[in-house]
């Protein structure tokens, strides 16, 4: 259930006359969250809002955001921010009950769900649920998803490819966007191509395929 968001609501009106809300995604908080608003609380309000005669909802941007957790200073203009991905057992499919609860046991959620987002405990949580549904989906994806999850990083290969080796050279030099602060070999994509190039396949396709994985299957 979403929470009683009404004395917070931000209210418009349109030209044309019509009545909607403009809200963070950050703060659509549900009773069963992780401490942050998500697409599926996002899908609750809008039928919230169509009960009680809004027409529009509008949102403050939704793309990942950097170490400011900022939604007007994205580091990419087509991938979502991965803390509001709804994650909760078989959402996405891979994500087993059990590998939900093992991830949550340490993490003390009605004190998530209460106050300001607390963005590191979020991003450090939906981060270990998404590795479990990832190493899941490794094993034990099935033939159509295998199949759907090829077909979207094909279908957006022009910002995926480039995208997930900029986040996978974020990872290795944590987690930071400013490139410039980077390891000398990363900053260049020619020298940090050559550089992954050098590295275990191993370690190249966990990388690559963890950050694609994100980006892509579980939208």
């Amino acid at each position: 259930m979403i929470r009683d968001v009404s004395t917070t609501l931000d209210m418009k009106r349109t030209a044309d006359g019509s009545i909607g809300s403009a809200e963070p995604l950050f703060a659509l908080r549900s009773e069963k969250g992780l401490g942050i608003g998500d697409v599926a609380t996002l899908r609750e309000f809008i039928v919230w809002a169509r009960e009680i005669g809004f027409g529009v909802v509008q949102l403050l941007p939704i793309n990942e955001v950097g170490r400011d957790n900022s939604p007007y200073n994205a580091i990419s203009a087509m991938a979502i921010e991965p803390m509001t991905l709804h994650l909760a057992p078989d959402s996405p499919e891979e994500l087993t009950r059990e590998a939900f609860e093992r991830a949550t046991a340490n993490e003390n959620l009605a004190a998530l769900r209460r106050g300001p987002v607390k963005y590191e405990r979020v991003r450090k949580l939906k981060r270990e649920l998404l590795e479990r549904a990832f190493g899941n989906f490794q094993l034990n994806a099935t033939a159509n998803r295998r199949s759907a999850f090829e077909e979207f990083c094909d279908h957006e290969s022009s910002w995926l490819k480039p995208y997930s080796f900029f986040r996978a050279l974020m990872e290795i030099n944590r987690e930071s966007e400013t490139w410039d602060e980077w390891k000398r070999e990363h900053r260049d994509p020619q020298t940090a191509h050559s550089w992954l190039a050098e590295q275990s396949p191993e370690m190249r396709g966990h990388s690559l395929r963890r950050q694609l994985l994100q980006r892509g299957c579980f939208h």
